[in-house]
């Protein structure tokens, strides 16, 4: 499990920390020296922290009464941020409740405001988000009148990091955003301060699942930083880059640059970076599965973040000592590390983290060979994927609607001004008739002619509209893609076998139930991530093909969403259904699809069920219960491995008593013998995988 979160909030504060805006145009005699101190000091910290902690904790201990204000508190903001970067939490929290006291006794707003802001660190830092951002909004409503540039951009940045611990990406991200052109009216240090935000709406990109962003924000940032010439900025942003690179499957490049911030690290005497450096090479040992050099890595981390005295800081580490120590079959210790991570992120609220975990785990039992496990824990995960990125979704799709909704504004546009065009040649047809009646029979023949010329551009232009017309209806229920219907037909579908009578349903079906076969592409992600979009379009697209050709004509195959295929077989013959499915298992499977010059093994893992399912009639299980079913066995071979179907053939008890668990638990109706199950297997992968075609 990569981290980057709560040591951007600190590189943040830090950042922050290092702007003061003059609070009186009248300066005391020594301020300008003073300021030329801490800004002479302010480098020394950038290159080597230790050095400038020294020689600021010397500057500080020389101030006098006499000593300005704005002195005064430049020191106290930077001093908290180079104990931070120290490792040395207690002593940075002792000079914030400093810094808080002074900005009171002077009735500095602006500053109170500050002081509180990184209260707001220290309770993110117990494990309770939520609390954060109560406490931001109490700042923000203190501050609702204040222009000051740094107070706000502090601000927009603190809620940014609460909402992305807490999985609320949306308004995480809106608030990083005004946080960067914030950044640019700062009046002191602003490519820093820009340099942070970039970082950290790299890191909420990768959180939201788009690696690929996240890596293109990295990378702007680190085409500034030689403006900025600071380590610190530079491991946050490398150590954002390598996880970018880890979720894109490029993970040698990853290695490098972890080991490259844990250098930085090392030589600007910043435990904090080391740690987190640290934390992330384990974990791509763990990626590569090479569980010793994991548990090294991890215990190192645990080691360099017991220092620094942050609980946040140390459960990661522990957590993928968990997983390294399962890699190595020490289940029960390993579990335990894990699980206690779990609960300290449960506890803290903290979804995001709880969601990334489980995944984790549910992988790692799977390759155990704990398979019950697997699936309990990949439910929980699967969960709370959709509870964290519904929103994201719902941006996506209303995204997608907007435009789809100009497109539409623009083909009404079109087809105006083509109904106006028919509207001009009928009031020219009419007074060219008044002609011919004036004229006479001398010009019969020529006006005529004019108006069977005209009907035919007319008949030309209602031809095309109907074209237009035809095209909609089809891309309305079809998948642009790949040509299959697409799942608005099906529901379509469905709706009108609703209005079918349940005796007529019955009458018609006999021994001869409709089947339903639910499919998914194996490992399609990694096609993606690793080959790319276009060759992913591909695959896509053959899969789709080699359904169509496997399948009767009376059959119907969808692309259900993403890569997930659905297959309506109406009027099957149960043991037919068994054939097809093998079928489709080798049609897909058995050779490598085409995508330029490489051949791509794709597999596919299948649930299917008859409907209605084993005589329950459809009131009491719809078909979108029965999918729902095709979905949990679908699922079952996920969790067996892959390339299989399974199939649910018929109850073995009343469905009174199988429907309550079925409804939940796929698994619990099998063990407890409700219902009869058949197994599948896909065709043997004879050909090189897909890794081994990668290597070349």
């Amino acid at each position: 499990m990569s981290i980057n979160i709560i040591s951007i909030a600190r590189l943040a504060w830090a950042a922050a920390l290092f702007c003061l805006v003059l609070i009186s145009q009248f300066v005391h005699a020594d301020e300008k020296s003073d300021m030329e101190r801490l800004n002479v000091i302010q480098t020394v910290s950038d290159r080597d922290n230790k050095e400038g902690l020294r020689q600021l904790q010397e500057f500080k201990s020389k101030l006098s009464a006499e000593t300005s204000d704005v002195v005064r508190l430049e020191t106290l903001k930077v001093l908290v941020s180079l104990y931070y970067d120290a490792g040395q939490i207690r002593s940075a929290d002792a000079t914030i409740t400093e810094f808080l006291q002074f900005a009171e006794e002077h009735h500095n707003k602006d500053a109170v405001a500050l002081a509180q802001i990184s209260k707001s660190f220290q309770i993110l830092d117990e494990g309770k988000p939520e609390l954060a951002i109560v406490k931001l909004k109490e700042v923000q409503a203190s501050v609702k009148d204040s222009k000051d540039p740094e107070v706000n951009m502090r601000l927009n940045s603190a809620f940014g990091v609460m909402y992305t611990v807490s999985g609320k990406f949306e308004q995480a991200l809106t608030h990083y955003l005004e946080a960067l052109r914030l950044s640019d009216l700062q009046p002191r240090r602003k490519v820093q301060a820009r340099l942070y935000k970039l970082d950290a709406i790299a890191s909420l990109y990768y959180n939201m699942k788009d690696p690929e962003k996240a890596l293109a924000t990295a990378k702007e940032a680190v085409a500034l930083s030689p403006l900025a010439n600071a380590p610190k900025t530079m491991s946050s942003l490398i150590m954002t880059q390598g996880i970018a690179l880890s979720n894109l499957g490029r993970e040698d490049e990853a290695l490098e640059a972890y080991k490259k911030a844990l250098k930085i690290g090392i030589d600007a005497n910043m435990p904090g970076v080391e740690a987190t450096a640290l934390n992330n090479i384990c974990d791509h040992y763990l990626i590569s599965k090479d569980y010793r050099k994991a548990e090294i890595f991890a215990r190192q981390a645990i080691s360099k973040a017991e220092t620094i005295g942050e609980k946040s800081a140390v459960v990661t580490p522990k957590i993928n000592l968990g997983f390294s120590l399962i890699g190595q079959g020490k289940i029960k210790e390993g579990v335990e590390y894990v699980n206690a991570g779990i609960k300290f992120y449960r506890d803290a609220n903290s979804k995001l983290d709880v969601e990334s975990i489980t995944g984790e785990l549910a992988g790692m039992y799977e390759k155990a060979g704990l398979y019950k496990e697997a699936l309990v824990t990949l439910r929980e995960q699967q969960k709370l994927s959709d509870e964290l990125f519904r929103s994201d979704r719902a941006i996506a799709v209303a995204g997608l609607q907007e435009k789809f909704n100009a497109d539409q504004r623009q083909k009404q546009i079109e087809l105006l001004a083509k109904e106006n065009d028919l509207k001009d040649a009928d009031i020219k047809n009419r007074r060219l008739q008044q002609v011919v009646t004036l004229l006479g029979a001398v010009v019969t023949v020529m006006a005529g002619a004019f108006i069977f010329l005209l009907y035919r551009r007319v008949r030309k232009v209602n031809e095309q509209l109907q074209q237009v017309n035809t095209q909609l209806e089809f891309h309305a229920v079809r998948d642009p893609l790949t040509g299959l219907h697409n799942r608005r037909s099906f529901v379509e579908l469905m709706k009108s076998r609703v209005a079918l009578a349940e005796a007529e349903r019955r009458e018609d079906s006999g021994d001869n139930p409709d089947c339903l076969i639910l499919m998914d592409i194996d490992m399609f992600k990694h096609i993606n991530d690793t080959w790319g979009h276009a060759v992913g379009d591909t695959v896509l697209t053959e899969v789709a093909a080699r359904l169509k050709s496997t399948v009767r004509d009376t059959d119907m195959v969808l692309r259900w969403g993403g890569e997930e295929f659905l297959i309506y077989s109406p009027k099957s013959n149960p043991q037919q259904i068994t054939r097809l499915v093998d079928r489709v298992l080798r049609a897909i499977g058995e050779v490598p699809i085409q995508a330029g010059t490489l051949q791509i093994p794709v597999t596919v893992t299948a649930g299917f069920i008859s409907l209605p399912f084993s005589g329950v009639p459809e009131g009491l299980c719809s078909w979108e219960k029965t999918l729902q079913m095709a979905d949990m066995a679908l699922y079952l071979g996920k969790a067996h491995g892959r390339n299989r179907a399974y199939g649910l053939a018929k109850l073995l008890v009343p469905h009174e008593q199988a429907m309550p668990v079925l409804d939940n638990d796929l698994s619990a109706a099998i063990s407890g013998g409700m219902i009869e199950l058949i197994e599948v297997i896909g065709p043997v992968q004879t050909k090189k995988s897909a890794s081994d075609i990668a290597g070349k």
